[in-house]
């Protein structure tokens, strides 16, 4: 992917800024700020409805070009001068060509009064890569959804109702596709009954296209040389987007918003995370004496982005996960729980070679970069056998860290030495028992204890399987410092933490035992010199076979199909009686309500991707129960989706 993925700008004498692709401005170089407020606040209403926000409720807005954020920020201090404590406020933006941060700052520099603002943005603009990009401005508060790419490609697989509208491409002269039949349809398709919309543009085209999906329309007065502006409404009776029966939205909504979570791994505390944050009452239940004591307990794990340059659902849902985690890592101390040290991935052979070239040529600069063998050991800082991809935004983290930043939320009770042996649905909820003794219970429960949710009989049918790893930790010596990046090939070697380096990992399918091996640390050994000799020999390693080490085994947990299963799950039984026809016509798509097994949701199954897609997926999570956006592609939620193995055994008739 070239360079102009990013926005490339000119600017003004006055230090506005001008697309260099489109020809266009992105705000007024007369009055941008009174423009924004009026155009997209006034004529969609936002104080007036901000003010009637209750506590819990959402508003949404949608936004057809992110440009500079302008139009966000002053939604965003509109929000905080009229919503009410406990409201929210969820902005769904699409940009194809988005602004690298240094020409963002530059430009929101015209707006002083909006810096307390603009400068929260910048502290979550990192990770803004191809797809869906979830950023919290003020976690609980306002969110931002930011759609990098194609318009119409990103709306038709946004899963949302919008409230409001600020419709703010470029001119349909300089950009015709922002303004097309079929992204007026798209907009139609996401509208929320009576959702309103503002926009600059008063030309015929657009006029015509709003009208042509059921919006009324009405010109109002513009402001300074702007003759006039549109303000409408959408039709009130646009229906919800259509999916097969299995994988619909549930309607059950918890009366009350308190939930368990049981496993404080990354996938528990990410999950209790984000409902914690919207205002969940949650009871983190763990098995161990703390958290993250099992997968989520190395040393060292690594933001590694094994990609697909064909656009496979796993791929978008690594891209996404990588910023949202990127994003979160911020608010952690570097050097000790996290280095934004870079990745670099060996191209070890002819194929790995010819696949990186592949990846090379699909994604931007920003996300991965080709290197040379010279240029690979530039940056890694030793001598090593190949160039390879450069993830420039990767890194190391400390994942226990990790863990408690995000159990850290003062709605979250984390309660440890707590084993949940069964679970037993009730009128009012889910009850988690150890035996005879009741432990916690809750309208809504979250199964996030990895391979261990197979115990439990509503998810004991779900294919996860589990493969044992051991890493290794290698003392630092002053040679092996020298080591600035994470280096993979079949293994990966971090820069030290702690004065160790994490080596590893193995992979294992058949054993049960974590009893740390040394034909394990060996492989890991092996693995190293693959990656570097010359770091081998700094690092100085014993050579007797039977030298002590210090090594670490945990348990990954995986699905057939390396994608994790997020989201609600359905009875399997009633299941399999109500879509029995899937056997005989796998084509059919019976329209019998899915019957789910009310409040029961999973996160689980992330294998060795658990920093990258485990974050993301307490955000969807999230969105499931409380009907918001789904902070991915359609498609991606619903190939997360726990049903999917049940509806695959009913289509291959086993």
């Amino acid at each position: 992917m070239p360079d102009t993925y990013l926005a490339e700008l000119d600017w003004d004498a006055t230090g506005q800024p001008l697309s260099r692709h489109y020809g266009d401005v992105y705000f007024s170089n007369e009055n941008g700020l009174d423009e924004s407020r009026y155009v997209f606040l006034d004529n969609n209403r936002l104080g007036e409805r901000f003010a009637a926000l209750a506590a819990g409720e959402q508003l949404v807005i949608g936004e057809t070009g992110f440009g500079t954020g302008l139009n966000i920020l002053c939604a965003w201090q509109l929000f905080e001068q009229h919503a009410p404590a406990g409201a929210r406020l969820h902005v769904i933006s699409v940009e194809k060509h988005p602004l690298p941060l240094a020409d963002l700052r530059r430009a929101l520099a015209l707006w002083p009064e909006l810096a307390p603002y603009s400068e929260r943005l910048f502290a979550s603009y990192h990770g803004i890569h191809p797809g869906f990009q979830q950023l919290h401005l003020a976690p609980g508060r306002v969110s931002l959804t930011l759609l990098i790419g194609d318009a119409l490609a990103l709306l038709s697989q946004l899963d949302a109702r919008v409230d409001a509208w600020f419709l703010d491409g470029f001119a349909p002269a300089k950009n015709p596709e922002m303004w097309s039949a079929e992204l007026f349809s798209e907009l139609a398709r996401l509208s929320a009954p009576g959702a309103t919309f503002g926009t600059f543009s008063s030309a015929g085209v657009v006029r015509r296209g709003l009208k042509a999906v059921g919006c009324t329309v009405k010109r109002v007065p513009g402001l300074g040389k702007k003759w006039e502006v549109l303000r409408g409404q959408f039709a009130s009776d646009n229906p919800p987007p259509a999916v097969p029966a299995w994988y619909a939205r549930p309607t059950w909504r918890a009366p009350l918003r308190e939930a368990l979570v049981i496993g404080a791994g990354l996938a528990g505390c990410a999950s209790a995370a984000s409902l914690a944050q919207r205002g969940w009452r949650v009871t983190l239940l763990e098995r161990h004496h703390d958290l993250a004591q099992e997968a989520s307990g190395n040393p060292q794990g690594v933001l590694y982005l094994k990609l697909s340059a064909h656009g496979t659902a796993l791929s978008r849902l690594i891209v996404s996960g990588f910023g949202y985690t990127r994003r979160l890592l911020e608010r952690l101390q570097a050097g000790q729980d996290w280095a934004p040290c870079g990745v670099l991935q060996l191209a070890f052979d002819a194929k790995e070679i010819q696949r990186q070239a592949i990846l090379a040529a699909a994604f931007p600069p920003s996300l991965l970069q080709p290197l040379s063998q010279t240029e690979a050991e530039t940056c890694a800082g030793v001598r090593l056998p190949a160039g390879g991809l450069f993830y420039p935004e990767g890194g190391w983290v400390h994942p226990p860290a990790l863990c408690r930043l995000l159990a850290a939320h003062p709605n979250i009770s984390l309660v440890t030495h707590q084993e949940v042996l069964g679970l037993q649905k009730t009128a009012d909820g889910w009850q988690a028992w150890a035996g005879e003794r009741l432990l916690a219970q809750a309208p809504v429960v979250v199964l996030a204890g990895a391979a261990e949710i197979k115990a439990f009989a509503p998810s004991a049918g779900l294919p996860l399987k589990r493969i044992r790893g051991q890493i290794s930790r290698l003392p630092t010596t002053a040679q092996s410092q020298a080591l600035r990046t994470v280096v993979c090939a079949e293994g990966y070697v971090a820069p030290p933490r702690d004065g160790s380096h994490t080596l590893g990992a193995s992979f294992d399918f058949t054993s049960e035992d974590l009893t740390p091996n040394a034909a394990d640390h060996a492989d890991n050994l092996r693995l190293l010199e693959e990656i570097s000799s010359d770091l081998a020999q700094r690092l100085a390693l014993p050579g007797a076979a039977d030298a002590p080490f210090d090594g670490r085994a945990a348990f990954r947990c995986t699905t057939p199909d390396y994608l994790p299963i997020v989201g609600p799950l359905a009875d399997a039984a009633a299941f399999a009686e109500a879509y029995a026809v899937l056997r005989k016509d796998a084509r059919q798509q019976p329209e019998t309500p899915c019957p789910w097994l009310d409040g029961l949701y999973i996160n689980s199954g992330h294998g060795s991707r658990g920093l990258i897609t485990a974050p993301l997926s307490g955000e969807l999570i999230a969105a499931w129960l409380e009907g918001e956006a789904l902070p991915v592609a359609r498609d991606v939620a619903l190939a997360c989706h726990p049903n999917r193995f049940m509806l695959r055994q009913l289509m291959r008739n086993t």
